[in-house]
């Protein structure tokens, strides 16, 4: 794996993890966690992204 492409993983897995917090917070709803991981899956196109996929 690349450099850029490891900083790709780190950098959605960091977005994924503070979408959950928000999430278990009550800030967004399921819905809205869902297309905003579909548009970070878009923006880091993570290498992994089919694993990530929930």
């Amino acid at each position: 794996m690349l450099r850029d492409q490891e900083a790709n993983e780190v950098k959605y897995k960091a977005a994924v993890k503070l979408l959950e917090i928000m999430l278990s917070k009550g800030l967004i709803t399921l819905a809205e966690y869902r297309k905003i991981d579909d548009l970070n899956r878009q923006t880091f196109t993570p290498e992994l992204a089919e694993v990530y996929v929930q």
